[in-house]
């Protein structure tokens, strides 16, 4: 791995916005030669209303949960854009929010989509985005889901 590669952080949660990003984010590391690092985040109080899952589950069955969708997020994006680009894949508990912008501190750019799961129908830009967009150290692009 070149040690001068961009380091790219993108925030996925499989929301449309969310995949958008990733999609973005994989080609941009392809021309750029970065390496991306797709972060799911999850809170166990939260977690059972973003996706469709029992409604009490184990800690340690909403983090297999989360990395299957994370998993399933990546391989399917990685696939279509038939791209080789290096991605490491992490699950944090936490808001995220937060988390994005920890896993952000030191690295050269933060992609999140317009919109996750949750919210106001109709706003511009997501409270994570908006969080992320106002707080992060680096530089953000936040990316609105296209038609295609």
């Amino acid at each position: 791995m070149n040690e001068k590669a961009p380091r790219i952080v993108v925030g996925v949660d499989g929301s449309p916005g969310s995949r958008a990003a990733l999609c973005w984010t994989l080609r941009y590391a392809e021309q750029c030669g970065g390496v991306v690092n797709a972060v799911m985040a999850w809170v166990p109080s939260t977690f059972t209303e973003i996706t469709p899952m029992p409604p009490a589950l184990s800690d340690e069955d909403a983090v297999a949960r989360a990395e299957w969708e994370l998993r399933k997020a990546v391989d399917e994006t990685s696939a279509l854009l038939a791209t080789s680009v290096p991605i490491h894949r992490e699950v944090v508990r936490g808001h995220a929010a937060r988390a994005l912008l920890d896993e952000a501190q030191d690295e050269d750019l933060l992609v999140v989509g317009n919109r996750g799961h949750g919210g106001f129908v109709g706003a511009l830009l997501g409270s994570v985005s908006q969080h992320c967009v106002s707080h992060a150290h680096c530089p953000v692009v936040v990316v609105r889901p296209t038609a295609r």
